[in-house]
């Protein structure tokens, strides 16, 4: 695992670091890629994190949210011991199986969700796999439904 000290900076309200060239390599080299997400881990003032670097506006970072440091967005200029690597631990998330049986038997639904982003798709299945309770995960698929055929706001959204 690599680590590094670097100086929080902010752009539009997100708190970042950028990751030096030399440890970016590295991680590329683990991930196998240098484009898309890529997944990390590692520690922020020794405390664990799991994130993904990405690269916006022609620069890689990484962001600091609120779960990795407390208060990141008003750390602006203070200095963080980061260590990262690359995580190779599948983030793949498991549709619940009620959610595809669903969708079968709402083809209009299923027509709406296919056509969709993979991003938004990936916003739907990840709340609803993120469920406790098979009770919550009835009473969401249900919303999801009639948010996919227009008739309910689903993760906050009025339209799909």
């Amino acid at each position: 695992m690599d680590q590094f000290i670097a100086a929080i900076d902010i752009i539009g309200v997100n708190p970042f670091v950028f990751v030096p060239e030399e440890i970016l390599s590295r991680i590329f080299i683990d991930a196998g890629k240098t484009k898309g997400h890529i997944p990390i881990y590692g520690k922020i003032n020794d405390k664990p994190y799991t994130q993904t670097l990405v690269k916006f506006s022609g620069h890689w970072r990484l962001y600091i949210n609120t779960s990795m440091l407390k208060n990141s967005p008003k750390r602006i200029g203070e200095l963080i011991s980061i260590s990262v690597a690359y995580d190779p631990v599948s983030r793949e998330i498991s549709t619940p199986p009620a959610f595809l049986k669903a969708l079968e038997n709402n083809p209009s639904a299923a027509s709406v969700f296919e056509k969709l982003s993979p991003s938004r798709k990936k916003e739907i299945v990840r709340y609803l796999a993120n469920l406790k309770s098979p009770e919550s995960l009835n009473k969401n698929i249900l919303r999801s439904i009639e948010f996919l055929n227009g008739k309910e706001r689903f993760v906050g959204r009025d339209k799909p």
